[in-house]
């Protein structure tokens, strides 16, 4: 079974990263399995709790999507829909392990409509977590507090990092600029991303 996306735009787009991720992990190399699951874990999450399956059938679900890929790692055809093949591969193992269990519908219909917003969304914070990771020393606490949920004070902040209050919407601007040029966020305007730049408040 090669991998192609199930129907026409389900994987949202076609990824140069992941076709990369996956040459190199079919290559034996466990940094881009690491990557590749890292990156695409929380979409396969997302999709199963919507099959309302207990603990211990999520994670065979889960366990069993990323077995069906490592077999298919030499085979793929088009990995750069991998996003897609994921989606739907998540999606074919829920409705067998439900109908198995003959639980319950699931709570929407799985369609692709919606796996598609969710590749976007998957694709959009691996591109983001990228994009962070390439923030100098002198940004990534600053950053990291500004996003947490909720988000620090000003007034926390300088506390924290011993910067004046006056000084951290300049340093922020500079940040966020940063995070704007870098590399790992070409593209993502493409596929329907918000360039961050959202202002938390002091």
């Amino acid at each position: 079974m090669g991998l192609k996306a199930s129907r026409p735009g389900l994987a949202g787009h076609d990824d140069p990263a992941s076709a990369a991720l996956c040459t190199r992990a079919a290559a034996g190399d466990q940094g881009a399995w690491d990557d590749i699951v890292e990156r695409y874990a929380p979409m396969v999450w997302s999709i199963c709790t919507r099959f309302r399956l207990s603990d211990r059938d999520l994670k065979d679900v889960a366990q069993n999507v990323w077995l069906l890929l490592v077999e298919q790692l030499g085979k793929l055809t088009e990995p750069a829909v991998l996003a897609g093949w994921l989606a739907a591969t998540t999606r074919r193992e829920c409705l067998r392990v439900a109908t198995a269990s003959r639980r319950p519908e699931p709570l929407e219909p799985p369609d692709a409509a919606v796996s598609g917003e969710e590749v976007i969304m998957a694709e959009r914070n691996a591109a983001l977590r990228a994009a962070l990771a390439e923030l100098p020393a002198s940004c990534q606490p600053l950053v990291d507090m500004l996003v947490s949920d909720p988000p620090y004070s000003y007034a926390a902040i300088s506390t924290a990092l011993g910067i004046p209050v006056e000084s951290i919407g300049p340093r922020r601007a500079r940040c966020l600029e940063r995070i704007r040029e870098s590399s790992a966020l070409r593209g993502l305007a493409d596929i329907g991303g918000n360039r961050p730049g959202g202002d938390p408040g002091a």
